[in-house]
């Protein structure tokens, strides 16, 4: 299995600073400062890049569980809200909410239910998160 790289570099100090990231496919790039972070400026920041990393890792995961478990899914939309708190002399990343909706055919709503639970311990990013953040989920089909 491939191991995926990224850097960042930081300039400065934290409140007038400012970094930069970048994966190594050039897919992702950015800029982030401490107001993107902490404060209301508009542009990235970890925590968001850690919400879509979860979002669509758990969108995969569950792709998967749910054609091993019989049903074939037809789209999963996962959006995932990544909150960052003062903890006592520093932050810390307290939870990730995930909210999924799956279009999935004549799925049962409970074995679905089911599997979206297993698949919240068992997504490599939630599973990389876990012990430290609260992961919730709120799992639906969508039966339009």
């Amino acid at each position: 299995m491939p191991t995926r790289h990224a850097s960042a570099t930081w300039t400065g100090d934290l409140r007038s600073g400012k970094g930069e990231f970048a994966g190594e496919s050039g897919a992702i790039t950015g800029a982030y400062s401490f107001g993107t972070r902490f404060g209301d400026v508009s542009g990235t920041n970890p925590e968001e890049l850690l919400a879509a990393a979860d979002a669509a890792c758990f969108s995969m995961a569950l792709s998967l569980a749910l054609t091993q478990a019989g049903m074939t899914p037809e789209k999963i939309e996962t959006k995932a809200a990544c909150t960052i708190e003062k903890v006592g002399d520093g932050f810390k990343i307290t939870r990730m909410k995930l909210d999924c909706t799956a279009r999935v055919p004549g799925a049962d709503r409970d074995a679905f239910k089911d599997v979206a639970e297993a698949t919240k311990s068992s997504c490599p990013v939630s599973t990389a998160l876990m012990g430290n953040v609260e992961i919730e989920l709120d799992a639906k089909l969508d039966e339009s």
